[in-house]
């Protein structure tokens, strides 16, 4: 994210604006140290989040090849309606939760990464 280390499959895109997702989510910290989504139907929040103009090449060949195995790309819905790509967890790795903690009400990323002394 802009303001820290940004995925390098999207550092040299044009940042588009902050976004949120629809509150149809919950947000979980991995024990590798990445964040992921993940689709809910009930009690979910909406996740702050950055928008990037990515051609689907670079996509393809720039930031699939470099993104955790545990995570696959999805449509998500926008806090605005609209949708967009994401990473979301794939269903196995949600299944087995190991190294998942919930961060849903953590106020983001940036927020969790701070700490609690630092939000």
């Amino acid at each position: 994210m802009r303001g820290g280390r940004v995925h390098p499959g999207i550092a040299e895109y044009p940042f588009l604006g902050e976004v949120r997702t629809a509150p149809r989510y919950c947000f979980h910290a991995c024990a590798e140290g990445f964040p992921a989504l993940w689709p809910v139907a009930e009690g979910g929040v909406s996740v702050p989040g950055e928008l990037y103009a990515l051609p689907l090449a670079a996509i393809r060949d720039e930031f699939v090849p470099v993104e955790a195995p545990e995570l696959e790309l999805a449509v998500i819905e926008l806090a605005d309606g609209s949708a967009g790509l994401a990473v979301v967890q794939r269903p196995e790795v949600h299944a087995w939760g190991e190294g998942l903690v919930d961060i849903s009400d953590g106020g983001g990323w940036r927020a969790h990464q701070a700490g609690p002394g630092q939000r």
